[in-house]
């Protein structure tokens, strides 16, 4: 298969996950990532990769991903997110402030079997904790 077809294959693949997740609909992941995901070198399984973007939900009720850019190498993927949402709840310590903001994430998959098996990732939490904190002073 040549390299565009890939990534072709590889981003239709992400924005239907993206889909799924914007939808909040993390009993649909199934066909998207495997049972034994791994995250960040630790197996989470696709229980606890759901349970950990539903934390996320609980502190943002409208939590989106945009994909912004799409690196694609055989098995592995890389995305660019920047992300939006309302703080309703509580989330890295913070109670809510009602506050919109966003922040970036980047994300590296590897896919097996079709779905995603391991992903290295990170967000700009910090960035995002201090927009929350901001008093506009």
């Amino acid at each position: 298969m040549d390299h565009s077809t890939r990534r072709s294959e590889v981003e239709a693949f992400y924005r239907d996950y993206l889909r799924v997740c914007n939808d909040h609909r993390f009993e649909d992941l199934g066909p998207f990532v495997a049972d034994d995901v791994v995250v960040n070198g630790e197996p989470r399984g696709l229980d606890g990769y759901g349970a950990a973007l539903r934390s996320v939900i609980r502190g943002f009720p409208d939590y989106h991903w945009d994909l912004r850019h799409l690196v694609v190498d055989d098995e592995w993927f890389a995305a660019h997110l920047a992300t939006t949402g309302t703080h309703r709840g509580p989330l890295l310590g913070l109670e809510p402030t009602g506050r919109t903001a966003g922040t970036h994430e980047f994300a590296v998959y590897r896919t097996s079997g079709g779905r995603i098996a391991e992903v290295w990732g990170t967000a700009d939490d910090l960035a995002l904790r201090a927009r929350l904190l901001d008093d506009g002073g």
